[in-house]
């Protein structure tokens, strides 16, 4: 089998990291764990250092500042595939993803699946603990996203992920410069394009358990505004 890497980017996740790294392993003790920190002023960066001081399996590697979820997973992307790692995760570290799915998502990869989505919205997935108004953007974005860019994936910004190893190696990244939520549209959008099979299997979402939503107006306004700019590139 090959060897999985799961991607974990924090910015200020002291108090989740530790937790969510052990579930991660116990849930696939074969994988290894990369820990992306933004230069997280609340000691997040210095904690991962810890663990990984401690298990083989983890590993840390440090950015300098706050640049963006999208960055932070193509500069993990970009570790994965200059070492041994077949397939690669994208992660949260609040708990809003359940480290119980990564076997699933890991098996329908081996099966053949090119990208595997863990998906709220379809049979079985839902979210758990959203507002109302969160609810709305989430699903009314995904189906921004899913009409403009002729997706037939259920749910495009879906952010707990498995690549197999080729997409990644196939994928320009050095194009994709979007962050946040439109940052899992592009990495959708690209993947279909280039012909990959995308599978999705059901999640359950839940709000994150401890410390604040990275989630801001800005990020939303640019991935509504990026669907255009991928719907009418060469």
């Amino acid at each position: 089998m090959s060897r999985a890497l799961v991607i974990i980017p924090t910015y200020n996740e002291r108090d989740n990291l530790q937790p969510i790294v052990a579930a991660a392993l116990s849930q696939l003790p074969a994988a290894n764990v990369l820990v992306v920190d933004d230069g997280s002023p609340d000691g997040t960066g210095q904690l991962a250092e810890q663990l990984a001081a401690a298990d083989p399996r983890v590993h840390v590697l440090h950015r300098a500042s706050k640049q963006g979820l999208g960055g932070a997973y193509i500069a993990g992307f970009r570790w994965a595939l200059a070492r041994d790692f077949g397939f690669v995760f994208e992660m949260d570290a609040d708990f809003s993803h359940d480290p119980k799915y990564l076997p699933e998502l890991l098996a329908c990869a081996e099966r053949g699946a090119d990208l595997v989505i863990g998906s709220r919205y379809v049979i079985g997935g839902g979210t758990r603990n959203w507002g109302l108004g969160r609810r709305v953007i989430s699903k009314g974005g995904g189906t921004y996203a899913r009409m403009v860019l002729g997706l037939s994936v259920s749910d495009p910004t879906g952010g707990y992920r498995c690549f197999n190893r080729r997409v990644l190696e196939a994928l320009d990244l050095d194009r994709i410069r979007t962050q946040g939520y439109g940052f899992q549209i592009e990495m959708t959008y690209r993947t279909v394009k280039r012909g990959f099979q995308v599978e999705e299997v059901p999640i359950v979402f839940e709000d994150r358990r401890v410390g604040q939503s990275k989630m801001s107006r800005k990020i939303f306004v640019e991935a509504m505004t990026m669907v255009w700019r991928l719907r009418f590139e060469r």
